[in-house]
This record gives C-alpha cells, sequence and structure tokens, in this order.
C-alpha cells in the first residue's frame, strides 16, 4: 500500500555506469529527503539503468518546480531519462468500453473499494447497453456512435472529452474500436488495452470457438500499452489458466472473462502506482 504521507516518485532511465547509484542518493541526501524506498535494475545485454525512487515529501524544503529544476540540471551530467510524480496529485482515468461489461464492473468495483486509486470523471462508449452500469456507480456516461464513416468525428468528440476532464490515463476495457494512429501518438504510454492472448493465431470472432476447435491447453490475457501496430504495444502484464478437454467454448470464454478482469486491474494498478518505465517496446515494472 501507498503511504499515507504525500512522496515523490521518481522514475530513472539512462546508461548504466559506475557511481549512478550512489550520486543519485547523494542528492537527494544533500537535499535533505528522506528515501523511503529505492528499487533499480541493470540490464546487461543493452547496458541501461532503471530506478524507482520513492522519497518523503514532508522533507520538501523547496517548492517542486525548483526540485524538478535541480535534478534536471543534476541528470545532464549522466544522461538521464526521468520523470516524476506526486502521489498526492490524483489521476484522473477515463473508460473506454462497447457491450461487454465484465472489465468495467471489476475496474469499478475495485475503484470503489480503493483499491484502484484515481479519480474516473466518465465513462465512453460506441454504445448505449453500458449506461446502467455507469448510473450505479454515478459516474456520468457518454454514448458516442461509430460508423466508417463518422469514425474521424467520433474519434475527435472523444478526444475532446479527455481534455476537457484533463485524463491522465485511459483504459480500453473491452472497447472495439481500433484508434487512430494521431491517437495513440497523443497518448503515447497512457492508453491500455487488454485482449485474450490467442493473438495473433485467432484474431476476428469467436476465438474461444476456434481454440476449442484446436483443443488449446491454456487461456490466457494481455495488458499492453496501445500503439499504431495493433494489440502490439508494449506488454505490461500477462496471465493465463490451464483448461482441458471437458470445457467447452462458453466455458472458455468465461474463464478468459476471468483472467481478464485480474490482467487489466493490476496493469492498472502498476501504472497508477507509477511502477511502470517504458525502454523500446518493453516495460520494466517493479514490484509493490
Amino acid at each position: 500500500m501507498r503511504p499515507e504521507e504525500p512522496t515523490a516518485v521518481f522514475l530513472i532511465n539512462c546508461p548504466d555506469q559506475r557511481g549512478l547509484v550512489a550520486s543519485i542518493s547523494s542528492f537527494f541526501f544533500e537535499k535533505g529527503f528522506n528515501i523511503i524506498s529505492c528499487q533499480q535494475y541493470s540490464e546487461l545485454s543493452t547496458g541501461r539503468y532503471f530506478m524507482r525512487i520513492e522519497l518523503s515529501l514532508s522533507d520538501l524544503k523547496t517548492s517542486r518546480k525548483k526540485l524538478e529544476a535541480d535534478f534536471a540540471a543534476f541528470g545532464k551530467d549522466f544522461g538521464l531519462g526521468w520523470s516524476v510524480h506526486y502521489t498526492d496529485e490524483k489521476q484522473r482515468m477515463a473508460i473506454l468500453v462497447s457491450k461487454t461489461s465484465h472489465c468495467l464492473y471489476d475496474l469499478l468495483l475495485r475503484w470503489k473499494e480503493k483499491e484502484i486509486d484515481c479519480e474516473i470523471p466518465l465513462i465512453i462508449s460506441n454504445h448505449p447497453d453500458l449506461e446502467s452500469v455507469a448510473n450505479q456507480f454515478k459516474i456520468p456516461f457518454h454514448c458516442l456512435p461509430v460508423s466508417k464513416e463518422t469514425k474521424t468525428e467520433q474519434e475527435s468528440e472523444i478526444r475532446a472529452l479527455l481534455e476537457s476532464h484533463h485524463i491522465d490515463l485511459v483504459v480500453l476495457a473491452r472497447y472495439m474500436q481500433v484508434l487512430s494512429s494521431g491517437f495513440v501518438h497523443e497518448y503515447e504510454g497512457r492508453v491500455i488495452n487488454i485482449h485474450h492472448a490467442f493473438l495473433p493465431a485467432f484474431q476476428g470472432a469467436n476465438p474461444y470457438q476456434r481454440a476449442w476447435e484446436r483443443g488449446v491447453k491454456m487461456i490466457g490475457a494481455t495488458a499492453h500499452y496501445a500503439t499504431e501496430d495493433l494489440d502490439e504495444g508494449p506488454i505490461i502484464e500477462q496471465d493465463v489458466q490451464r483448461v482441458m478437454h471437458e470445457e467447452s467454448p462458453e466455458e472458455l470464454k468465461q474463464i478468459g472473462r476471468d483472467v481478464e478482469r485480474i490482467v487489466l486491474s493490476r496493469a492498472v494498478q502498476a501504472h497508477l502506482e507509477h511502477r511502470i518505465i517504458l525502454s523500446g517496446r518493453r516495460t520494466i515494472i517493479f514490484r509493490r
């Protein structure tokens, strides 16, 4: 669990080099910070270094802007790529859905139980079917129907809603529309998608029927950041469950839904807790 007191989380990605850990720790020590946690990973194959360091904000003796400026100046000599996040600045998450409700319900229940720490100012759908779910949780629901002819206009409406609500994270909770390359570039590293793990073998409709026909022995799900390469973005979370020949296609589908729920929630939590560093097509994810 996140400490009750507000903290600053620095995510750092840079070339591995001697004295790096000592220098970063000394920078924060000299600023008078108490380091609550420090996780690191050196990737020998690429020569890259990754760090997640969390500091108590009760020790902040200057403005956040000044801290960031000082750290930017310090990091130049080491070639640091970095970002900083403050846990008292609650992130705002939008959920996009179509007709399937299992991932939406799971996210909203976890949000209601405070397992997911964020604000959810709106739910957007291309169908009206799940408005009742949004109403149960008292979250504004926006139905924006889409067709091939209106796709550009509909996506512009989505972007306008996201901008007006100052959205930090977009979750595609079984939103069955392909986002444009312009959209995913604008929200790079801030759109999380979920799908079954049969891809690319069983694309399109009825994947569980075709999986049953092939006698699959594992049902899985993948959560990843959306990119213009459909379903091929950096993977955040995956899981599988073994199945046997006794299960029907409908039972396989239900097992798949259960796996999708937990995989998507884990991915969303990791993002909201600032535990992910993007590294090309990969993700470096630190444990809770």
